[in-house]
């Protein structure tokens, strides 16, 4: 009896053995990848403070801090976040979230295919999302959506996490908040055109003409035409119902805090057109500004016209002058005494930049045509060469949506906005040479 029971139990046992065998192993394409599998070599963290965007320029209904997405209460608030891959191939995502109170399904779209993912817990941890193909080299957009919450919040994400084949070492995005990047990083790229001047040339005046395309007069732009070693001129659009032509000159002591310069090396306001605001300016180098609320218009060619000089004792003079083709007249902005120098115009430069961080997933264009020097002899030489450079955001690679170069009789600049081409730093352009100095009266002036 004994035997028999065993020996029924053992073929049950076969029996089970056989059958498990035979089942079918389930795909793992679906599952939580492993501890192994996430902290691989090709692994990216995103964090969300220097990466992401929100909907809505609003301050309610969700925020983005530096730990990230807080107190995203609003559904109808959505959170976009851009990482540049090098390489295609397979792209797994986590999100790195906490769930303040109760439950919350949150949906994440990028390349065309949409994932859900829920999660509690009052405590940040990753939550796997999916995996994703990447077809092409570029920006990826992560689309972040609450779907539903049981709680007054939907989550506070603190980041995401890229691990797969597409993911490298040269994946871009804004790594960490070291020297202020997360500001930086999501004001974007600042991009430059540098104009040679001649060798040996003492250099008075230089003179540009500025174009901002129709549909890229985007808010935080500064679209700078007369750049030198010691300062900028242009124009820019500081509000939906503001913008402004702006002139600045350093002062030769360097701080932050124009509070701080000692009175020997202040700037010096010499003059100011009709209507001009003076004053100083801080944050990135201080000095003297000056600026003239002007309802410019994209489509519209402005020129621009900067005189430098040294005007004795060590000092050096610095006079804007800005044509409004509305009024067929040039316009004085302001001109500016710097002390402890003693040069002409050195360094001849445009720039495009953002100072709205808040707008730095906004792509802008500007064109700069018919660039000219004039000696301290009378002699207009004409700059139709120019070498693209860009700032320490695009240097170190967190961001990589910059250009630059030559298009028809005109150079230009583009950045921001998440475009997947770029332009090598250090590229050289030119134009077309139109061999027709600008008419200007220099003496009315």
């Amino acid at each position: 009896m004994y035997l028999k029971t065993k020996y029924k139990l053992s073929m049950a046992c076969m029996a089970l053995v056989l059958m498990a065998c035979k089942t079918p192993v389930a795909s793992t394409s679906n599952l939580t990848p492993t501890a192994t599998e996430t902290t691989a070599a090709n692994t990216a963290v995103v964090p969300m403070a220097g990466n992401t965007w929100k909907s809505t320029k609003e301050k309610a209904g969700g925020q983005i801090e530096e730990q990230g997405i807080t107190g995203w209460s609003d559904p109808q608030v959505y959170f976009t976040t851009y990482a540049r891959v090098a390489k295609p191939g397979t792209m797994k995502v986590w999100l790195n979230l906490r769930v303040p109170e109760g439950k919350t399904k949150l949906q994440v779209e990028a390349l065309g295919k949409t994932k859900a993912v829920s999660a509690q817990g009052s405590t940040l941890q990753e939550h796997y999302v999916g995996e994703w193909q990447v077809a092409d080299t570029g920006y990826v957009a992560f689309t972040i959506k609450g779907i539903t919450k049981k709680g007054n919040d939907f989550a506070d994400i603190a980041s995401i996490k890229l691990a797969g084949e597409a993911i490298d070492a040269q994946t871009a995005y804004v790594k960490s908040n070291e020297g202020n990047f997360f500001y930086w990083g999501r004001r974007g790229p600042s991009v430059h055109l540098n104009y040679p001047l001649p060798e040996n040339t003492d250099v008075e005046w230089f003179y540009n003409e500025l174009t901002v395309p129709e549909g890229n007069d985007v808010i935080g732009s500064y679209f700078m035409a007369n750049g030198f070693a010691e300062g900028y001129f242009g124009i820019q659009v500081n509000s939906a119902s503001e913008r402004r032509i702006l002139f600045s000159v350093w002062s030769p002591f360097n701080t932050d805090d124009p509070n701080s310069i000692p009175d020997d090396q202040k700037i010096k306001l010499l003059k100011k057109g009709e209507g001009v605001y003076t004053g100083e300016f801080g944050n990135e180098g201080s000095g003297g500004q000056s600026f003239l609320k002007y309802n410019w218009k994209p489509g519209t060619t402005y020129k621009f016209l900067l005189q430098g000089k040294p005007s004795g004792d060590d000092h050096t003079t610095y006079t804007a002058y800005f044509f409004a083709p509305e009024k067929n007249e040039w316009l004085l902005i302001a001109s500016f005494r710097r002390p402890k120098t003693y040069t002409y115009l050195k360094r001849t430069h445009s720039f495009l930049e953002n100072f709205i961080p808040e707008y730095g997933d906004v792509e802008r264009k500007v064109l700069f045509s018919n660039q000219w020097a004039r000696d301290v002899k009378g002699n207009w030489i004409e700059l139709s060469r120019a070498q693209f450079t860009a700032d320490n955001t695009a240097r170190v690679g967190y961001r990589m949506d910059y250009g630059g170069g030559q298009s028809g009789n005109s150079f230009y600049l583009r950045n921001c906005g998440f475009f997947s081409d770029y332009t090598p730093m250090r590229s050289w352009f030119e134009r077309p040479a139109t061999g027709k100095a600008p008419e200007i009266n220099l003496e009315s002036l």
